[in-house]
């Protein structure tokens, strides 16, 4: 039966990506606003959605640090997994925006989720309200640096003739599936690795994360089948900042989240840490503003070496 879960999970978040994909690419005709800044908001909040709901649930069943595991999982999951598959599907071009402001909020974020639970273990009310207006000021200045640019890339353009109630269906359709799809992938796992005698700390760092990273995965693949290149490395950045200021963000302020497993600040965060940073010199070398099949192939093989050492240390 979880075998089952696992395989039903997957076609829904196929599906889901897929309305993602097509509402996001509407939504950026509709608002006169680069796809890139359509695949950090829409997308990346739909996308996160698993995050935020297994995170909240931990937190109020009392089981709080759940959320830390999975988010420094799935963070790690995003760019190693998702962004390595993608590229090697296809070569991934590289926006200007992506270092001059991207890239730097990601890290930032990301720096401070470290300091904030280096400082006392456990990730307060106080933090995590700052961490949610951290994000509402970062889609301000998005979103507004957005307008300034009006230029539309390529897409189809018979979206852009869609009515906004096919819009706003294909969204609550793709959000559905990916819910749906993501807590059954997550249930199948969940069983086939207590079967096999694992560890619920090796569940929720990786087989959780990745289920809840598969949404990420599904809706970047096809973007870049279809060529939707932006909104595949944006979806990606876009939900790894959602789920530090978002999902952390918003469980804490329910209730504080404490560190009990100590391999997450001693570990598991620079695992994150590294895999954000290494996005910056991997888009200047060896050729520049692109991620490369090449690349893809690395960021893959170094995920695949995280999850030996993560097994192997049980």
């Amino acid at each position: 039966m979880s075998v089952l879960w696992v395989v039903l999970g997957f076609i829904l978040l196929v599906v889901g990506g897929e309305y993602l994909v097509r509402s996001s690419v509407a939504l950026s005709f509709k608002f006169n606003i680069s796809k890139m800044v359509i695949g950090m908001t829409v997308v990346s909040f739909a996308t996160s959605a698993p995050e935020l709901l297994v995170s909240l649930n931990a937190a109020l069943s009392g089981s709080p640090a759940i959320a830390i595991n999975n988010v420094v999982g799935s963070n790690i999951a995003n760019i190693g997994l998702v962004l390595g598959v993608t590229a090697m599907v296809g070569a991934i071009a590289v926006d200007r925006s992506f270092y001059k402001l991207n890239w730097p909020v990601m890290m930032l974020f990301s720096i401070a989720l470290y300091f904030f639970l280096k400082n006392d273990k456990v990730l307060s009310a106080i933090e995590g309200v700052t961490l949610f207006f951290g994000l509402l000021v970062f889609l301000f200045i998005l979103i507004k640096s957005a307008k300034k640019d009006k230029v539309i890339e390529d897409v189809d353009d018979t979206l852009a003739k869609v009515s906004n109630f096919k819009i706003a269906l294909w969204l609550l359709i793709g959000a559905a599936a990916l819910f749906f799809g993501s807590e059954w992938l997550v249930k199948g796992a969940e069983e086939v690795a207590l079967t096999l005698g694992v560890s619920k700390g090796v569940i929720g760092l990786s087989l959780i994360a990745i289920g809840t990273s598969v949404p990420e995965l599904a809706a970047s693949v096809i973007a870049a089948a279809k060529q939707e290149k932006a909104i595949s490395l944006g979806n990606l950045i876009g939900s790894n900042i959602f789920n530090i200021a978002s999902v952390l963000g918003l469980t804490s302020i329910i209730k504080p989240i404490p560190v009990t497993e100590d391999s997450i600040l001693s570990y598991d965060i620079f695992w994150m840490l590294g895999f954000a940073f290494v996005l910056f010199p991997l888009i200047f070398l060896p050729k520049k503003m692109q991620i490369s099949r090449i690349k893809g192939m690395v960021l893959v093989g170094a995920y695949g070496l995280l999850m030996f050492f993560i097994f192997t240390r049980g």
